[in-house]
């Protein structure tokens, strides 16, 4: 794919991740031996990305560990092509209203992420009253929730914070990844509560995590994808959906060219005014992100 392919609007990435593999401690992921397992760092994807228009960039923890979160924040405030950062704590912890504040200092954090890593597990969270109680103290800071890696026991979880914590603003990471159930009660089920989140202002969607391998192949033509993109958008519509690349961890799949072009091809069916909400604005009504670079002031696409 061609820098000619470029989109002509300010394009935010919702989504990569940044970690060093030459650090003395190591990285806890990707995993040695891992094809991506290569040093990813802004200036490697600023090279790659910027030719197809991308300004600015969100980077979503790769790390349990506490001491990322500032490794990550250090590392972003080299590059001003990072507009935001989403940090790993841990809200079932005592410590984690002192942990926030402390980051939140930095007006790059724009939340933190909780899923299915980690061996973590949101559904069992939901009763937890200290878990609850921190995450109200995240949605009244602004800041946001990511979750991790979908699947139709966490749609449900999300239902049910949202239900706890209505004022959350939620990102669901990697929506084009969720496999339907393949008995008919689950689907039902897993349908209702998309219903649900659909209907939540609160709650947004990444088109990340588009393509996928099928029999040891991996597709690149959008009509493969195309059915679970158009019900997302359905449920989600033009106002809160954002365009994620997954990078590094797409290049176990595709090339970034690839993944930017199948969003593309999507989007342009759209229109120019959902196009300009996908690729920026509704990021910025998500996270607040910082601009840092003239080429982030979009006040003149408004």
């Amino acid at each position: 794919m061609l820098a000619g392919d470029a989109v002509h609007v300010p394009i935010i990435d919702s989504h990569i991740h940044l970690f060093d593999v030459e650090r003395p401690q190591g990285v806890p992921w990707p995993p040695k031996g891992s094809s991506i397992y290569k040093s990813a760092l802004p200036e490697r994807y600023r090279k790659l990305a910027a030719p197809f228009g991308v300004v600015g960039a969100i980077e979503i923890e790769c790390s349990p560990w506490p001491n990322d979160n500032w490794w990550v924040l250090d590392i972003a405030a080299r590059d001003r092509i990072i507009v935001g950062t989403i940090g790993d704590l841990e809200p079932a912890a005592p410590e984690f209203g002192k942990q926030l504040e402390r980051l939140h200092k930095n007006p790059l954090l724009r939340g933190i992420r909780y899923g299915n890593l980690w061996n973590r597990d949101l559904s069992r969270q939901i009763s937890n009253a200290v878990f609850i109680d921190n995450l109200k103290q995240l949605a009244a800071a602004g800041l946001v929730l990511d979750t991790a890696n979908p699947d139709p026991k966490l749609m449900h979880a999300v239902v049910r914070l949202s239900d706890r914590i209505p004022d959350l603003k939620i990102v669901i990471d990697h929506l084009p990844e969720l496999a339907p159930p393949e008995d008919s009660a689950g689907r039902k089920e897993l349908d209702a509560d998309l219903q649900r989140l659909g209907q939540r202002p609160k709650v947004f969607a990444k088109i990340s995590g588009i393509v996928r391998r099928v029999h040891g192949h991996v597709p690149l033509k959008l009509d493969f994808y195309r059915d679970r993109l158009d019900r997302i958008w359905e449920l989600f519509g033009a106002d809160r959906l954002l365009y994620g690349s997954d990078w590094p961890n797409s290049d176990l799949w595709a090339q970034y060219g690839d993944v930017f072009r199948l969003a593309k091809e999507f989007i342009s069916t759209k229109g120019s005014v959902a196009t300009e909400k996908f690729y920026w604005k509704n990021s910025l009504r998500a996270y607040s992100w910082v601009k840092r670079d003239a080429g982030q002031n979009c006040s003149a696409c408004v």
